[in-house]
C-alpha cells in the first residue's frame, strides 16, 4: 500500500492514534499524550513551532475529550493555519481496551485505514485546498443554522457524511469545505430535507 504523503505534522492525542495515522501516511505525526498536553510545556512550544511554520493538522478523537484537547491546540497555535480534521463517530472500544471509552466511540487507533486516508486525504503531496467554499450564510440559507431545529439538522448532516455528530456550525463548516465533495453536500442535503 502507498502511503499518503502529508507536508504538514498531524496532532493527536496518544502514542497508539500516532501508530494508526504513521501506518497510512508519511507524515510527521506529534502526540498530545492526552490531556498530558495541559502540563507538557515542550509538548506545547513544539505544536507552536510547527503550527507558525507550515501550519498542523488536528485529528483527535470525536468525543468530548477530543474536542477539549483540539481547543487547547487551537489556542496554543492561535494565529496559525490549523486544518480541523474529524474521523466518524462509531460505537465500539479499541481492541487493546477492556473497556470501551467513556462515550462509547472508537477513537482515532480503532478506525480503519480507509477512514483515516479518507480524513488526511486532501493534504496529500501539500494540498489542503478546500473541496467546497460553504460560507455561515450558506448554512443559515439552508436551515442549518439559526433556526429550532438546526442543531438536529446538522447532527443529520454530519452523519449522512461520516462526520461527528455535536460540531458547532463552524466547526462542520470548516469540515466539510475540507473533506466533502460539492456533489457529496448536495445529495446529504437533499436527504435531509426529503
Amino acid at each position: 500500500m502507498n502511503k499518503l504523503k502529508i507536508g504538514m505534522p498531524v496532532i493527536v492525542e496518544g502514542k497508539y492514534d500516532r501508530l494508526r495515522v504513521l501506518s497510512v501516511a508519511d507524515a510527521t505525526v506529534i502526540a498530545t499524550d492526552g490531556f498530558g498536553i495541559f502540563k507538557k510545556s515542550e509538548t506545547k512550544t513544539l505544536i507552536k513551532k510547527l503550527s507558525e511554520q507550515c501550519g498542523i493538522i488536528v485529528l483527535t478523537d470525536s468525543d468530548s475529550a477530543g474536542n477539549m484537547i483540539r481547543a487547547y491546540v487551537k489556542n496554543i497555535a492561535a494565529g496559525a493555519e490549523i486544518y480541523n480534521v474529524y474521523v466518524p463517530q462509531i460505537k465500539g472500544k479499541e481492541r487493546r481496551k477492556r473497556t470501551p471509552s467513556k462515550e462509547g466511540y472508537l477513537g482515532v487507533e480503532g478506525m480503519d485505514g480507509e477512514t483515516i486516508i479518507s480524513a488526511l486525504k486532501p493534504f496529500s503531496n501539500g494540498g489542503a485546498a478546500p473541496k467546497m467554499t460553504l460560507k455561515k450564510a450558506d448554512f443559515y440559507a439552508l436551515g442549518l443554522s439559526g433556526k429550532d431545529d438546526s442543531s438536529k439538522k446538522r447532527d443529520d448532516l454530519a452523519s449522512l457524511l461520516g462526520l461527528p455528530r455535536g460540531l458547532s456550525a463552524s466547526a462542520l463548516i470548516e469540515a466539510i469545505n475540507l473533506t466533502v465533495s460539492k456533489e457529496e453536500f448536495d445529495a446529504a442535503i437533499k436527504e435531509i430535507e426529503g
